[in-house]
């Protein structure tokens, strides 16, 4: 088991700026960015206005795009999405609001170890060695006011009016993304819309402060969303999102008109290996700090992750067992730091544990 390092060291480093970067946050070299930029990898553009409108031959054209994507490398782009920029703004603004404050007032919403939600600086009391480059806010989908003034107090009653509304309008998106992937897949449009009812998702905020050996580590190191679908939002003036495809670094640069869907380890295990879970990074420079937005949708906790019978068959069998995203999650809240093999180890961890849904 990992030591745990103290608590002050790692408050130090994102309160002033550091020659050096401490050991902690220092990376395998193999597994350090490389000092030259990636090259941006080419994902398609689902503009869901064409997906709705009716025409088959446009229909057709983007669920074969979304089918390429999925079954490449789990991402694609949604432009025409619904979402009013007026509201990622502001979402946008207050999320600036949080992370600006002093690192006592953002502790006061600590994340505690074995729970979702909360701030965490660095996962401190988690781990202690290749620690990530960030801090992170998380909170569930719904209730958002209620919670934030709980921890944070009246001055962030705004901030949980704003983030309701922000993660009622990206559960509707994820539920029409849902339908898309439905139809895909082969299974219907109200499969997975129906299966997703009740959910609970999760909304993360990302704050990657500049750096002073960028090369040397991580914002966030690679891995595969244990979640369903991640819906991301990303700064429009700094990049930093990279994707692996065919064991090579890809950058997805800002499209201030789009925003990022890519597959998780849940909907993997649904669509019994047909869509990838794809590994994914976040780099960080010296120069600009970088913030995003990420909706991870989620089952209800209860409900059985299996894929539908029309993905089966005697030359398609079963690849990963029934299990309740509440066990996943706890998997990787107490027992696994999310990588790129979660997914494996969490059904090696069930069989070995017989654990029971």
């Amino acid at each position: 088991m990992e030591s745990v390092i103290p608590h002050s060291e790692t408050n130090i480093v994102f309160d002033s700026p550091l020659s050096q970067i401490p050991p902690e946050f220092i990376w395998p070299e193999h597994e350090r960015p490389s000092i030259e930029p990636s090259p941006p990898l080419s994902i398609p553009i689902i503009d869901l206005n064409a997906f709705n409108s009716g025409d088959p031959l446009v229909v057709s054209r983007t669920i074969s795009l979304v089918d390429e994507a999925c079954k490449g490398h789990g991402f694609f782009l949604v432009i025409n999405h619904g979402i009013d920029y007026n509201l990622i703004n502001e979402a946008m603004k207050n999320m600036e609001f949080f992370f600006e404050k002093s690192l006592a007032e953002k502790q006061s919403a600590q994340r505690k170890l074995g729970e979702q939600f909360g701030y965490a600086n660095s996962f401190i009391n988690r781990f202690s060695s290749k620690l990530p480059w960030k801090e992170t806010f998380s909170f569930a989908h719904c209730d958002v006011e209620k919670y934030v003034t709980s921890v944070l107090g009246e001055e962030f009653r705004q901030f949980g009016k704003v983030y309701q509304k922000y993660c009622d309008e990206m559960s509707n998106l994820a539920l029409n993304i849902m339908e898309l992937l439905g139809i895909s897949l082969g299974v219907g449009s109200k499969y997975f819309r129906k299966f997703f009812e009740g959910h609970n998702s999760i909304i993360r905020l990302n704050n990657y402060p500049p750096c002073k050996n960028p090369d040397q580590t991580l914002g966030t190191g690679p891995h595969c969303d244990p979640v369903s679908l991640t819906i991301l939002y990303q700064d429009v003036n700094v990049s930093g999102l990279e994707v692996q495809v065919d064991g090579k670094w890809f950058s997805v640069p800002p499209n201030k008109d789009a925003l990022v869907v890519n597959i998780g380890d849940t909907f993997m295990a649904q669509s019994n290996g047909i869509y990838k879970s794809c590994l994914h990074r976040a780099v960080v420079n010296n120069q600009q700090k970088r913030v995003s937005m990420a909706f991870f949708m989620c089952p209800s906790m209860e409900k059985v992750v299996k894929p539908p019978q029309e993905l089966l068959s005697p030359e398609k069998p079963r690849l990963y067992p029934d299990f309740t995203w509440q066990s996943l999650l706890k998997f990787t809240q107490l027992h696994y730091r999310s990588d790129m093999n979660t997914l494996d180890a969490f059904v090696m961890y069930l069989e070995a544990n017989k654990e029971k849904i």
